[in-house]
């Protein structure tokens, strides 16, 4: 049933807009988050009736969902309406860390080593019963908070599920998802059990409106859906920006589901003002003074995810000193390798990996004054806003990425001009690859050539390519990106 006085306007995400570190008194801290959906929201009015349900991640948060009845104190949301749902630990850590980021993570960025992986057995079913009992408790919570007629905005691949789960409980909704990750072809979409694979084409079909970052993305979904459901797909892309649309029959009824791109953009104004900050200033000075007088960078940012290669990059690097010896004391590399899901094995050995290759680098070409590569693994966000503003170029070669923001906020930021190194498998190539240099991220050799293009690109060709590339960067900034998908949603 709807409620009377429910919420007009819904986003539901695993993560959200706050989280809770619990001390050793008991005493409950809260942290707000950024990020496209906190700014999409603040843009819509306080008049607006709006509530974020979103999971608790840790002990902090379910303790604050257990205290507060997952209604939060609004004081600690910056007056946002935020429902957190405390999901039992171990259904959220099989659906969390067993569905959604062991598989469909590694679906959608093409990591598995097939030889050995994956393997759909007894524990994997398990798990998928944890996934669809996690995107249950989703999709009553929403059902639970809407109005009649509400527009509701699920995020994500944790969420797959839920558009088909909300539309069965509330047929009055309008109900939208979006995903932030690239979508597989679906020659790889089809390792997953057929029956799963039905099930989360199903669900993001229904939805409304299915969106996706770039229409390379959204052309694979629509594939999947064709080869997988025998949906019928009308596609209008690329001719113009038109929505496409999936129709198909699940059994009861015909439903049709538009898709929409909506590429989103980096906050120029956000990103200006906080980069000039004193914090930033002096995460500058420590920079050169590590880096030393004269020398060029090639920056990094990321977190320590298998899909954005940072030991290709690092070999890459190494073969750019091995190849030409007269960047060797006249460039650095500054890395900073942000570490990512560490409760996962595969992903505390890559980051391992990262560190080694890093020594291994450094033991062999660095010298008394010199040091080869900079690795920094402690999150900073000051940190990387000054290393954005020395940049030189900026390498981003992912294996794979839905959109990729470092690509779109290096050149909003940069002081002086910046190269970008592309990887055409980011998303961001559908934007920016026309003024960045371009690689196949698995090609070390070109990657280091690359590398040196864009240490000898000519001052003026840097900083006129960086114009173009924060032009390009910022046509969809968060809050435009987020009111866009909104008013398609209730158009």
């Amino acid at each position: 049933m709807a409620s009377q006085l429910g919420a007009q306007v819904l986003v539901a995400s695993n993560r959200g807009p706050v989280s809770y570190a619990l001390g050793e008194d008991g005493a409950l801290t809260a942290r707000r988050g950024g990020g496209g959906l906190v700014s999409g929201l603040s843009s819509i009015g306080p008049e607006t009736e709006a509530v974020w349900v979103c999971a608790a991640l840790g002990d902090g948060d379910r303790e604050a969902a257990r205290r507060t009845g997952g209604d939060l104190d609004p004081a600690d949301t910056g007056g946002q309406r935020v429902r957190m749902l405390d999901i039992d630990p171990d259904i959220f850590a099989a659906a969390y860390n067993g569905v959604a980021n062991s598989t469909l993570w590694f679906v959608h960025h093409l990591l598995y080593q097939t030889p050995l992986e994956p393997s759909f057995g007894a524990e994997f079913r398990a798990q998928w019963a944890s996934y669809e009992l996690y995107n249950t408790a989703f999709a009553d919570a929403l059902a639970d908070e809407a109005a009649e007629g509400a527009a509701v905005l699920v995020q994500d691949y944790h969420l797959a599920l839920v558009p088909g789960m909300l539309r069965e409980r509330r047929p009055d909704l309008r109900i939208g998802h979006f995903s932030h990750t690239p979508w597989a072809p679906v020659s790889y979409y089809r390792m997953l059990p057929d029956d799963i694979a039905e099930k989360l084409l199903l669900g993001i079909l229904g939805a409304d409106r299915a969106a996706f970052l770039t229409h390379r993305w959204a052309q694979a979904f629509m594939g999947c859906a064709q080869q997988v459901l025998g949906a019928d797909c009308l596609t209008q892309w690329p001719k113009d920006d038109t929505p496409s649309l999936v129709s198909f029959a699940p059994g009861r009824a015909a439903h049709k589901t538009w898709i929409n791109v909506h590429g989103l953009g980096a906050d120029a104004d956000f990103l200006r003002e906080r980069a000039h900050r004193p914090d930033v200033n002096e995460r500058m000075a420590a920079l050169r003074e590590q880096i030393g007088p004269g020398r060029k960078t090639v920056v990094r940012v990321d977190r320590t995810e298998l899909s954005k290669n940072i030991v290709r990059g690092l070999l890459a690097y190494r073969q750019l000193l091995a190849d030409r010896p007269e960047w060797r004391e006249r460039v650095v590399h500054v890395a900073f390798a942000y570490p990512s899901r560490q409760d996962l094995a595969v992903y505390r050995e890559y980051t391992a990996e990262v560190q080694r290759l890093t020594d291994e680098i450094n033991a062999e070409y660095g010298t008394e004054g010199w040091t080869p590569v900079i690795l920094h693994v402690k999150d900073d966000f000051a940190r990387s806003l000054a290393a954005y503003r020395l940049a030189d170029v900026a390498l981003v070669n992912p294996i794979r990425d839905g959109m990729n923001l470092v690509a779109k906020e290096v050149p909003v930021v940069s002081d002086e001009g910046c190269a970008l190194v592309l990887s055409r498998e980011a998303g961001a190539y559908e934007e920016l690859g026309e003024e960045a240099i371009v690689v196949n991220p698995y090609d070390v050799l070109g990657t280091a050539e690359a590398l040196h293009e864009a240490l000898t690109m000519p001052p003026g060709e840097r900083a006129e390519r960086t114009k173009r590339l924060a032009a390009a960067a910022t046509a969809l900034p968060p809050q435009q990106w987020f009111l866009d998908q909104l008013n398609a949603l209730t158009a």
